[in-house]
């Protein structure tokens, strides 16, 4: 009944949490936003004491819950591996010493990486992330795709319920980490089950600390047990080691609290319970002392602790009813980030590059990083729409407190950057006619056409910038006529201020 009960809630979570990644809409992001916000690493990285807390004491109560029903990425293992089972022999596993050493240097290294702010390491491991560019990449086309030819069906019969929607690859890099993820983690499932989780995963490390002292623990009792070692070969964590002529043991920092090995036991030997005083092995059950693995964490821990701290991919523009050649990313000495973001190093510092803001972002605004040291990140650029002062979309939906949630109303004085104008380009000095949109459009009145000659009132008009009123929302940019660069551009803030 236990793994029953854990099977049902697992596979709330994680049809709740992949859609999240696929509804363009955000309608699911209204009811079911709270479960990426009870990830534990964007819970620490945006201070969400409450929920890293609860996320502990529920380690302390039950053992490693949040892996095999919280987090996506468990579930996504445990789904591969149930389904390469299909097609391999009954009890497919076996006991595997632990792999500490790795497990607590990559620990380690993901902590000097978060401390240091190289976001791109910190966002390789993060497995939240990584299962969230998985599907923003690789399953979110189909998903479109299947929408847009439904839009179709319905649009022939006059129903309007679905619209189509544009699909474009937002990035190369990230495309390309998003594929590697995947073959690393279907492989290793296939093979070892949750290998990924207890060699790999930091998230998982230090759950798996904390585990070893749970309340709640499969116990197995030595004068029942008939050594048949079927728990052992059902334990996807590889945490059981049965051998004859020694006490049968489990290794709790790796045990997942699955509950396949409650199942398998045919002579009432495992049971999920408090083990009673004098009963509990004294050895963890990972080949050393409970106390010498609280020591490598915490050694590994304050030595991490103590440590010191491209160009984007061209993208294609709607050319509506006619033809037009495409936009050109502009070179921008200082990158756009969100409004929320406060400052490059605030995204930098706290963003996973989980992708939930992009694959949310309804005017395509948002896409990775192509830059090694924010690689996947979010940063702006403006050929395929702009930055609407009324939508806070991404801000809504970070779970990490790397775009911290905005009003509309602060959103619209929020200074991300200031457009520039580029003479060259400007339609009314190389084609000889008026235009005006980037003032027409401008929601801060931040544009204003003057005479191209001070002395002729009558001359024809080229737009000056306000920078002081300007908000670089990205809307002269995008609607500039002149191709293939605009002329008129937004540069970025370092960081972003009031006006």
């Amino acid at each position: 009944m236990l793994r029953k009960i854990r099977i049902a809630l697992a596979a709330i979570f994680f049809i709740l949490i992949t859609g999240l990644f696929l509804d363009f809409t955000g309608t699911l992001q209204q009811y079911f936003g709270w479960m990426v916000k009870l990830q534990f690493l964007p819970a620490v990285l945006a201070l969400n004491v409450v929920v890293i807390i609860a996320l502990l004491a529920l380690t302390l109560a039950f053992g490693r819950i949040y892996c095999s029903v919280i987090c996506p990425m468990g579930v996504f293992q445990d789904v591969v591996a149930w389904i390469s089972r299909l097609f391999k022999k009954k009890n497919p596993y076996s006991y595997s010493k632990p792999k500490s050493i790795l497990r607590y240097a990559v620990l380690a290294v993901f902590v000097v990486a978060i401390v240091a702010g190289v976001g791109s390491f910190v966002a390789l491991l993060a497995p939240y992330s990584s299962y969230g560019r998985i599907v923003t990449n690789l399953l979110q086309p189909v998903y479109i795709a299947g929408n847009n030819v439904l839009a179709g069906i319905a649009e022939g019969r006059g129903n309007y319920d679905f619209y189509a929607v544009e699909y474009w690859m937002r990035g190369l890099p990230t495309l390309i980490v998003a594929v590697c993820s995947l073959v690393v983690v279907v492989v290793l499932a296939c093979v070892g089950g949750r290998t990924y989780c207890n060699t790999i995963c930091p998230v998982g490390t230090v759950l798996g600390f904390f585990a070893r002292f749970s309340w709640l623990k499969p116990y197995i009792d030595a004068d029942k047990c008939k050594n048949c070692q079927k728990c052992s070969k059902n334990c996807k964590a590889a945490a059981i080691n049965i051998q004859k002529g020694m006490a049968p043991t489990i290794d709790y920092s790796r045990c997942v609290t699955c509950g396949n090995c409650l199942e398998q036991c045919s002579f009432g030997a495992l049971t999920y319970c408090h083990p009673a005083k004098g009963t509990t092995p004294k050895n963890s059950g990972d080949g050393q002392p409970a106390d010498s693995g609280r020591r490598a964490f915490l050694t590994a821990t304050a030595v991490a602790t103590g440590a010191a701290v491209a160009k984007a991919q061209e993208m294609k523009v709607d050319g509506g009813l006619a033809i037009i050649e495409d936009k050109k990313i502009p070179e921008r000495q200082t990158k756009l980030t969100p409004p929320g973001s406060l400052s490059a190093r605030n995204l930098a510092k706290h963003c996973t590059a989980c992708q939930l803001c992009i694959a949310e972002c309804p005017n395509g605004v948002l896409r990775p990083s192509g830059n090694l040291m924010t690689l996947m990140q979010p940063e702006m650029s403006y050929e395929r729409g702009y930055c609407r002062p009324e939508c806070t979309r991404c801000s809504e939906v970070c779970p990490t407190g790397a775009i911290k949630l905005i009003t509309k109303e602060d959103k619209s004085s929020t200074q991300i950057g200031h457009a520039v104008w580029v003479k060259k380009n400007c339609v009314p000095l190389t084609d000889g006619k008026e235009c005006g949109n980037c003032e027409r459009h401008c929601p801060t009145h931040a544009i204003q056409m003057v005479p191209s000659d001070p002395n002729d009132e009558k001359s024809i008009k080229i737009p000056v910038v306000n920078i002081e009123k300007c908000i670089g929302c990205g809307t002269c940019e995008n609607l500039c006529p002149a191709r293939p660069f605009s002329a008129i551009y937004v540069e970025g803030h370092e960081v972003h201020k009031m006006i």
